[in-house]
């Protein structure tokens, strides 16, 4: 095997390993937690729903992906690719979605009072399942056209206007078909991307703020929940901005040719899933609740293997 294909196996099987172990963790912390606390808080809702979302992205294009990098072929058949497909193009846009709701959700929440937005701040638990809803029901219209595209790979030649998944092939027939499908998708990314930059912005600016005023206050204490809230903020929107960005960049790029290079077509799923790999570590360590959970299950873990070293001697 050659050298770069066996790096671009271990990169693929690093990322989507760690990415499906992180996500899973964040969710069996969140269903622990709906176990043991009688309402979860709409943040909390948003972050498990993230976790989903991205778990599903990485168990249909990573591990697939994956695979066929290690040289596996007919792992799919016509209708298995049209699930999978759909399946992922509905898991990435939910990602990018979902984190734009978390944004916009914690701009209403630390909104000041007296502004348009704190009118909202009652009826967010209210709005998150009514949103969940109509983002899978948006996305699931946007993404329609994906399983009449998709299909097995078929030997020979690769027709133009194909995107060649290596275990699945996208093949929209003409270059109008290509267009306006790309368009759509980086038309619906952009705007939810420009809402969760305009929103962390806002939160960023609030912050500011809040900061210069109790500056005085502060001055003895290194960083308080604002400075923390504020880091965390950057960081959502420099992994939003970096690997979402990147990966439209490759897009839009590989809607201006006829055939995609499968180089390029395998850089746009490494960067496209860095996010859904990256993000759950994100939550673990900068969510309390979730970080008690799993300090509380590692703690229980090594009792038990102590006590059960003890029991064998």
């Amino acid at each position: 095997m050659e050298l770069c294909v066996t790096i671009k196996g271990v990169s693929f099987l690093l990322q989507t390993g760690m990415g499906i172990l992180g996500n899973a963790v964040v969710l069996l912390a969140y269903a622990h937690i709906i176990f043991t606390e009688p309402k979860l808080l709409p943040v909390d809702m948003i972050l498990c729903h993230l976790a989903f979302a991205n778990l599903l992205l990485l168990l249909t294009r990573c591990v697939p992906q994956t695979m066929t990098v290690f040289g596996l072929r007919d792992l799919l058949n016509d209708p298995s690719c049209k699930v999978v497909i759909y399946t992922y193009r509905i898991g990435r846009a939910l990602s990018v979605c979902i984190t734009c709701m978390l944004s916009v959700f914690q701009a209403v929440t630390i909104a000041p009072a007296g502004c348009h937005l704190s009118r909202l701040k009652p009826t967010l638990p209210s709005l998150v399942i009514p949103t969940f809803a109509g983002l899978w029901l948006l996305n699931m219209a946007v993404c329609i056209a994906a399983p009449f595209f998709s299909m097995a790979p078929r030997n020979g030649t690769v027709p133009a206007f194909t995107l060649n998944l290596g275990f699945c092939h996208v093949d929209f027939k003409n270059n109008l078909s290509y267009v306006v499908n790309g368009v759509a998708v980086s038309v619906r990314d952009f705007a939810f991307v420009t809402l969760m930059v305009g929103s962390s912005v806002y939160i960023l600016l609030l912050l500011h703020r809040h900061n210069r005023k109790m500056r005085q206050l502060r001055r003895s204490q290194g960083g308080g929940v604002e400075t923390r809230a504020a880091k965390t903020v950057v960081t959502l929107v420099i992994l939003y901005v970096v690997f979402f960005g990147i990966d439209n960049v490759i897009w839009i790029h590989m809607l201006t040719v006829a055939k995609v290079s499968p180089v390029v077509a395998d850089m746009r799923v490494f960067f496209s899933s860095c996010y859904a790999f990256l993000s759950p570590f994100f939550i673990i360590s900068s969510n309390k609740k979730v970080k008690a959970k799993i300090v509380c299950a590692a703690e229980q873990d090594q009792r038990s293997a102590d006590a059960q070293e003890s029991n064998d001697k």
